[in-house]
């Protein structure tokens, strides 16, 4: 055979039309140019509209003479939400204070209604905000839902009370969220050893999760062993 002849069997090389490449070109810059601006964007304009909220609901409360929204002051309600809430944080520290939670928790507690709502906000608030709190301070990597595929989780603490003494080795509690909204997801009780805790922070962990995979953060230090759980053993 010719070497003309080979040359026409080969394939031919398609050119791709100018335009197109232009096309491609200027849509990944709308999306780059999305990236970039949409966080700073949103941001600012959740922190407005809460600062807004906050001015919203002190002003009523002000008399008209001394009402910062006519002196063009935005966020002094926010800041007056701030130092009430810490006044209040003082005068609860005190034995007067303590007494008075006390108070307003027993009578809480014996409302037929109410008394179920207060319960469960007082102790996810507590839980949330306490100092010796161990609730989603650590993100870890568990086998779910089947052996082989792995999901991000975060402990939420070790499983104790009924479910504890259900069984005969230590439980840890673990919230699998869903993405990218992570305010839902299931509740897991899972032994000690089939957790695989991360190096990562429960923030780095809640961006990972929300951006569906894309942010994934950098690996701190490379560990030959995987490092054991940092929560202290069930009572």
């Amino acid at each position: 055979m010719s070497q003309e002849n080979q040359g026409d069997q080969q394939t031919p090389k398609v050119s791709v039309p100018f335009h197109i490449g232009v096309m491609a070109r200027l849509r990944a810059y709308f999306f780059a140019g999305i990236l970039v601006t949409a966080p700073v964007s949103i941001t600012f304009y959740l922190a407005w509209q809460f600062i807004k909220f906050m001015d919203n609901q002190v002003w009523p409360f002000i008399p008209p003479e001394l009402n910062p929204q006519n002196w063009g002051f935005p966020g002094f309600g926010l800041i007056v939400v701030v130092v009430g809430l810490t006044l209040i944080g003082m005068l609860t520290a005190g034995f007067v204070g303590r007494i008075l939670v006390k108070l307003y928790d027993l009578i809480l507690e014996r409302m037929p209604v109410l008394s179920g709502i207060y319960s469960a906000v007082k102790q996810i608030f507590e839980t949330m905000l306490a100092q010796k709190a161990n609730a989603f301070r650590e993100v870890a990597l568990i086998e779910y839902p089947r052996p082989g595929i792995w999901t991000m989780a975060f402990i939420t603490g070790n499983s104790r009370g009924e479910i504890a003494s259900m069984f005969d080795r230590d439980m840890v509690n673990v919230f699998v969220p869903t993405t990218p909204n992570p305010t839902s997801g299931f509740l897991l009780f899972l032994p000690r050893a089939d957790v695989r805790v991360l190096d990562m922070s429960v923030e780095e962990g809640l961006k990972m999760v929300i951006s569906t995979g894309i942010l994934v953060p950098p690996h701190r230090k490379a560990q030959v062993e995987q490092p054991e759980l940092k929560l202290t053993p069930a009572g």
